[in-house]
């Protein structure tokens, strides 16, 4: 089974495609399913879930979750075979970790050498999360991918990988490899470090997309305000 683990949709604040394009074009690279991955919200759940049953792929509902200590981002934390919201407002990394595993889902540190978006205090958190993603597709550094992939198998920490994407032509650029017949048991094979991760890096237009959909986002608050 192969499972794009970090996708992004309308639904995120800087997306304007819908789960379903994102899903068929992830299927159409030879991908089984994705994660979607929403920017701190699950609003995208239940057009996800149609979409996926509609297209015969596998879903695992998620969450990308922002942390902040006094008003600064400190780090993303991705929360992955979630049942609700997790909300970060006032919360530290230990209590998002901590509400992510209470529900059975597992708790991944995104990102954490992006130049622009590290995960500071990494060491502190490495061993508390479930893992971290190894490799990013919109890290727009081969050497910074390298490090992330370093740095897990330096602490021998369970690995994720994913596109990031927020357009249809990045969906599937990375992913993860199980042999895994349910999400389930694709989750139990990552925490035992028997997953492969694959990926490739998005051009450096791709991040056009997020500022497009920032944009196109901005203004329809002005519209509805």
């Amino acid at each position: 089974m192969k499972i794009d683990f970090h996708t992004h949709s309308h639904y995120s604040d800087d997306c304007i495609f819908s789960p379903e394009t994102i899903i068929r074009s992830a299927l159409k690279k030879g991908l089984d399913g994705i994660a979607i991955t929403d920017h701190n919200t699950i609003a995208g759940w239940p057009s996800a879930i149609t979409a996926a049953k509609k297209l015969g792929a596998v879903l695992i509902l998620g969450e990308e979750i922002k942390i902040k200590k006094k008003g600064i981002t400190v780090g993303e934390i991705l929360g992955y075979f979630l049942t609700q919201k997790i909300n970060p407002k006032g919360k530290s990394a230990e209590q998002i970790i901590e509400e992510i595993k209470k529900q059975g889902g597992l708790a991944i540190i995104a990102h954490p050498f992006n130049w622009v978006r590290p995960f500071k205090e990494l060491e502190k958190y490495k061993n508390l999360a479930d893992g971290v993603e190894s490799f990013n597709s919109r890290t727009q550094s081969k050497k910074t991918n390298k490090k992330n992939l370093e740095f897990s198998q330096k602490n021998n920490l369970p690995m994720t990988a994913g596109s990031d994407c927020h357009s249809p032509f990045e969906a599937g650029l990375a992913y993860v490899e199980a042999d895994a017949k349910t999400p389930e048991e694709f989750k139990e094979l990552i925490l035992q470090r028997k997953v492969k991760i694959f990926g490739k890096q998005a051009p450096f237009y791709a991040q056009i997309f997020a500022s497009v959909g920032k944009i196109v986002h901005f203004f329809k608050k002005l519209t509805n305000s």
